[in-house]
């Protein structure tokens, strides 16, 4: 049992303000698995205090100290990377296999890269009369998910840090511990009081006191599109700086002379990674109408390929839903998707056979979906592929753009020039290119609904510092 009874604020773990606690669920069990406080406002007014304090010193502190700090971070997690990948497997539902270097690899290694970046960054630049400087922008209020816990606090943590802010996290209710963890890493490493503060709780409670305070600079936030736009409004309220990671629909466009069984099975197991609880997932499948019966079988195979089962099992490749709502809420879309007239080609609303306890959904996949059903237009979050056919070029461009989102998307063809170009004209901020490898160090982020600004690689350091023009 993970028992957390106390937050993190000006170094220290002290009792929180909060009177209740969160029960933190494992997610193939339905047994707890730990417990969290649940913080209350005045939880979030002492870890800003303290971060307020904290700046001045830390913003002055040197690059080479800030550097060593993160990558003595980096290198603690990395210790424990197998300990963190089965704590987020458990709460969240990914495979163990793919949870320790994913979810407990990644953040090492995100760490470790700022620590490096913030050394080779020029901080300061001469234009003309003009020395322009990078500053740190000040306190952060860093709200996270709980679909890559630690992936994302350290998105946003990590290059605040080298930046030279000083950070308050609230990470999700539904998957926080590995935040404790990190807590635990930066408590043991001696980071300086209040640079580093770590309050639980949720986002009416806790969330909307970080982001309305006064002293709070800005806010780096990560969930539902729903959430983001009551971020951003109530940080409008004290002219804040928001970035918005949020939702997607992202669409893999599969051009006519493409491979095509490469392309569908490349597609369902990007769907599929996670349980389809990823934001970038390409959980639409464009195809020439001619192929789609062809595509609608090759989807078949692969998603029936995907053993369901606890996620601490080697053969498993899909484990469950974080929690029993949204088990419901992705069941309740398949229920939507038969009701509006698509085909379910495998899969469906009801429990995977055998898997009565957990939060499982069976891996599914719809054909004959119409660009205008909900299932094509909304975020399921969940192992719900789309396959929509068109007709031309210029028809699967126009397809793959109606959306309010634009997070990601792929394009697959066998001549690259083609597919890049096609690419290009797809409005989403991330886009694969015939398979293209996931790069941690490339900008992530959305265009329309899919939010503001970017994370990892040196864009997600730059959204951290205020431009200062000294005039000589």
């Amino acid at each position: 049992m993970h028992e957390r009874d106390r937050i993190y604020v000006r170094g220290e773990w002290v009792a929180s303000e909060g009177e209740g606690r969160f029960e933190v669920i494992d997610a193939a069990t339905e047994e707890v698995l730990g417990h969290v406080p649940a913080g209350a406002p005045p939880d979030a007014e002492r870890a800003v205090e303290a971060a307020a304090a904290a700046f001045p010193l830390w913003a002055a502190t040197s690059v080479e100290d800030r550097a060593s700090y993160l990558r003595r971070i980096g290198e603690a997690l990395a210790e424990r990377r197998n300990e963190i990948g089965d704590l987020v497997s458990r709460e969240v539902g990914m495979p163990q296999k793919l949870a320790r270097p994913i979810q407990g690899g990644m953040p090492a290694e995100t760490f470790l890269y700022y620590a490096r970046l913030i050394e080779e960054l020029p901080l300061e630049e001469e234009h003309g009369t003009s020395l322009v400087v990078k500053e740190p922008v000040g306190v952060v209020a860093a709200i996270t998910p709980w679909n890559y816990p630690l992936h994302q606090i350290a998105g946003k943590v990590a290059p605040a840090l080298a930046a030279g802010c000083t950070v308050v996290l609230k990470p999700s209710e539904v998957a926080p511990l590995s935040a404790f963890v990190l807590a635990d890493v930066i408590d043991g490493l001696g980071l300086p009081p209040g640079v580093f503060n770590l309050v639980s709780g949720d986002g009416p409670t806790v969330g909307e006191a970080l982001v309305t305070h006064p002293k709070v600079d800005m806010v780096s936030f990560t969930g539902s599109t729903r959430a983001g736009r009551r971020v951003s409004a109530l940080a409008a309220e004290t002219i804040k700086r928001v970035t918005v990671e949020l939702g997607g629909k992202s669409a893999s466009v599969v051009l006519d002379d493409a491979e095509l069984p490469k392309a569908v099975k490349a597609s369902v197991n990007d769907c599929y990674l996670n349980g389809g609880q990823t934001c970038s997932a390409w959980t639409r499948l464009l195809v020439p109408k001619a192929l789609e019966e062809e595509a609608a079988r090759l989807a078949k195979e692969a998603a029936e390929r995907f053993t369901v089962g606890d996620p601490s099992e080697p053969k498993t490749r899909l484990g469950p839903m974080v929690s029993a709502t949204q088990r419901d809420r992705v069941r309740a879309y398949i229920r939507q998707g038969l009701e509006e007239g698509a085909e379910l080609v495998t899969g469906g609303p009801d429990a995977p056979e055998g898997l009565g306890k957990g939060f499982f959904v069976k891996p599914t996949v719809f054909a004959k979906v119409r660009p205008e059903m909900t299932i094509a237009r909304e975020e399921i979050f969940g192992p719900v592929l789309c396959i929509l056919g068109y007709e031309d070029e210029e028809d699967a461009i126009r397809l793959a753009n109606d959306s309010p989102y634009g997070l990601a998307g792929a394009v697959w063809s066998g001549d690259d020039a083609r597919a890049e170009r096609v690419a290009r004209r797809i409005r989403a901020g991330q886009v694969d290119v015939n398979g293209g490898a996931f790069n941690p160090r490339a900008p992530f982020g959305g265009y329309k609904q899919s939010g503001n600004g970017r994370e990892f690689g040196p864009w997600g350091l730059e959204e951290y510092f205020e431009i200062k023009s000294i005039q000589r």
